[in-house]
């Protein structure tokens, strides 16, 4: 198993101080968040000082009840020849749901979204993970999800779950103790269980983040300082197995160079702290043997059924997530209003970075605005559709009401909307001509 060191997550707004950083042996990068063709100079450097490079994959939707889209693997493939990795990652988890294997509207979650510990749902994700592995050029290793609600009628525990999907497929896990804490926070699940459970001979590396206590649920937020129970639960496992490398996550608000720094050192300090529990002799273990070919079960009629019953009950959570639908028989309905405004609210945070100009217009009312638009209007075409879609919602209904504001939004929208072809159908004609008049087009 490769040897990593200590690392961090590299983001573009902290390239530099992480290029000056001492004693940073790896980083991670989101997959999605590098073109081929442009590389970033900071990575660049990094990779030519002999610093490894692994990509970080948040949109394949692993834990969904889909097969593996073959485009996204090609593009995950395509990053870690790249970056000559050593591994790839990404999530247990489902990011989209409906479509034609549940014959319902096609929803998108912007978001990592927790499987249900059943049997039905490990046979669909041991499924999609061999297809990923089969398609990859390097092993993949798969990390476990923070949560804020919990499905009904659990089978498994997480600890449980990760060791047979490991078991039967070979992969290796990235462990997140940050995740592991939210859960033990939020769902009642102890981490120290978990980590008794977990195959601790198939950790490939540790993720370590921040987070923050909101109303009773703690959120996994990657910006705030990595609290000390989180540095507990990562002294815990150092004491069970030495992990080949561990990263340090920050994905928002970052604070000055120092302070990751500190937290670096933090994170070793627990990291020696668990290995002191111990008699520092024992290596990081074998990684779980791969799953021999003629082992891998083939496809069946019963893992398309498992696929169209967890398909149906994930379109079902994520309609009352994104969609304004029902919330599904057995949820926690108060979680699940809570899960929904973060998805909002999140959705928020991206449109602001990606139309900057919406905040600095709307001013303070610009997230609970979007906020409350987001809420049961799921997105229909990434987040740049999503900014003008929200900006024409708001002038239709009159808003903001500040008629300073409300030019200025108008004029932001007819010139960021620009000509396009006209739809085809009358009606359709008809409609986009009287929205132009309405907003003063």
């Amino acid at each position: 198993m490769t040897h990593l060191g200590t690392g961090i997550g590299w983001r573009p707004e902290i390239a530099d101080a992480v290029e000056a950083m001492p004693g940073v042996d790896w980083v991670e990068v989101v997959a999605e968040n590098i073109c081929p063709g442009h590389l970033p100079a900071s990575l660049t450097r990094l990779r030519e000082r002999g610093v490894t490079v692994v990509p970080h994959g948040v949109s394949l939707g692993l834990g969904g009840a889909e097969r593996p889209d073959a485009a996204r693997l090609e593009a995950l493939a395509e990053r870690a020849r790249l970056l000559e990795a050593p591994l790839v990652t990404e999530h247990i988890a489902f990011v989209r749901a409906g479509g034609a294997l549940t014959a319902s509207p096609a929803l998108e979650a912007g978001h990592l979204l927790p499987v249900p510990r059943t049997r039905d749902a490990l046979d669909v994700l041991c499924e999609n993970v061999r297809v990923a592995q089969d398609a990859l050029p390097v092993p993949l290793a798969v990390e476990n999800i923070a949560a804020l609600l919990a499905w009904p009628g659990e089978e498994l525990t997480e600890g449980q779950f990760l060791y047979e999907l490991a078991e039967r497929t070979g992969v290796r896990l990235l462990i997140d103790v940050a995740n592991l804490y939210t859960n033990q926070v939020n769902r009642g699940e102890e981490a120290a269980k978990a980590l008794a459970d977990l195959p601790v001979e198939a950790i490939a590396y540790v993720h370590v983040a921040g987070g923050v206590l909101k109303d009773g649920v703690w959120h996994d937020s990657h910006a705030h300082p990595v609290p000390e129970p989180v540095l507990d639960i990562l002294a815990d496992l150092a004491s069970r197995v030495r992990p080949p490398g561990v990263l340090l996550e920050r994905d928002d608000d970052f604070p000055h160079p120092a302070e990751l720094e500190r937290e670096l050192g933090s994170i070793r300090a627990a990291v020696a702290r668990g290995r002191a529990a111990t008699d520092g002799d024992a290596g990081a273990g074998a990684a779980a043997a791969a799953a021999p070919e003629g082992a891998r079960p083939a496809v069946t009629a019963a893992t398309d059924r498992a696929r169209q019953r967890v398909g149906v009950a994930q379109a079902s959570l994520l309609s009352a997530l994104v969609a304004g639908g029902p919330v599904p028989e057995g949820f926690d309905r108060a979680r699940v209003r809570v899960q929904a405004r973060a998805l909002a609210a999140k959705r928020a945070g991206i449109v602001a970075k990606v139309a900057p100009e919406l905040p600095r217009i709307l001013g303070d009312s610009y997230r609970p605005l979007f906020v409350g638009y987001a809420l049961g209007r799921p997105q229909s075409g990434g987040y740049r559709k999503d900014a003008l879609d929200f900006a024409e919602h708001l002038l239709l209904a009159g808003r903001p009401e500040s008629a300073r504001r409300r030019n200025r939004l108008r004029a932001w929208w007819l010139e960021r909307s620009g000509p396009a072809p006209l739809p085809r159908t009358p009606a359709a004609r008809v409609a986009r001509a009287t929205r132009r008049v309405l907003l003063g087009g």
